[in-house]
């Protein structure tokens, strides 16, 4: 774990100093993204345990890690040099302290990868062969996760093309929940908490899926991300949001 943190800290130093001098913060969320497909396959390199659940794991977590980083340079590249909008709040707030007040978020990112890591950690030194019962269970959560996550982007993705930035995506999952990708990424974490349980210590684990509930629920996903929204879109977000679940897809109220 101490090799994983080093190389954590050495992707968001790198990613610091591009920032700075691409004067862009946005390439935190792709770094933030791809950062754990080197770690999990480090983990799944160093761990003691069965071949087969370490190879599994490695593969699972790099491919949706590849997924989302590669969507989201898309993203922050089609909007160079303006940066997302949490971002350039962040940086009026921090203007008098701009490059240290940053660099002290970007190493906070790392800690929180490497904290959330700690069930692939825990999963690739389990020795028992064979999956466990929870184990299935996690995976099929996992998948089902990915999927979720993978379609709610595709189609917010589609709808910001189609209206060229404007209105408030409501179609598909969006017509469900005001943040369906959230609620996905977060289950992703349920389902590795499932497959580390077997392992020893793994119920140790549990405190990735919560980490990753909290900062989606109360810090730096829904709530700045609905504040902006009413401040863009004002009473018609309001709408959305009295008649729309925040989190989990839900029926939608009349």
């Amino acid at each position: 774990m101490i090799i994983a943190a080093l190389i954590l800290i050495v992707l968001f130093l790198l990613t610091w100093w591009l920032s700075v001098r691409l004067d862009n913060y946005s390439l935190v969320d792709v770094t933030w993204s791809l950062s754990f497909a080197p770690v999990a396959l480090w983990y799944a390199a160093s761990g003691a345990g069965w071949l087969p659940r370490r190879a599994a794991i490695g593969v699972l977590v790099g491919a949706w890690s590849l997924r989302l980083g590669i969507y989201l340079w898309r993203r922050v590249a089609s909007h160079h040099p303006r940066e997302d909008v949490r971002y350039a709040v962040l940086r009026e707030k921090w203007q008098a302290n701009l490059k240290r007040a940053f660099l002290g978020f970007f190493l906070m990112q790392a800690a929180l990868v490497w904290l959330l890591m700690l069930p692939v950690r825990l999963i690739t030194q389990q020795s028992a062969p064979g999956f466990h019962l929870l184990e299935v269970i996690g995976l099929a959560l996992w998948c089902l996760a990915l999927i979720g996550e993978g379609v709610a982007d595709a189609q917010l993705a589609r709808f910001r093309r189609e209206s060229g930035g404007g209105g408030i995506c409501q179609t598909g999952l969006w017509h469900y929940s005001r943040h369906p990708n959230y609620f996905f990424q977060s289950l992703l974490w349920w389902g590795l908490f499932l497959m580390a349980l077997p392992a020893p210590w793994g119920w140790t684990s549990i405190v990735a899926p919560l980490a990753m509930l909290h900062f989606l629920l109360n810090v730096t996903g829904i709530p700045l991300t609905e504040k902006l929204s009413v401040e863009k879109r004002g009473e018609a977000y309001r709408e959305y949001q009295r008649t729309t679940s925040a989190f989990v897809p839900w029926r939608r109220k009349g």
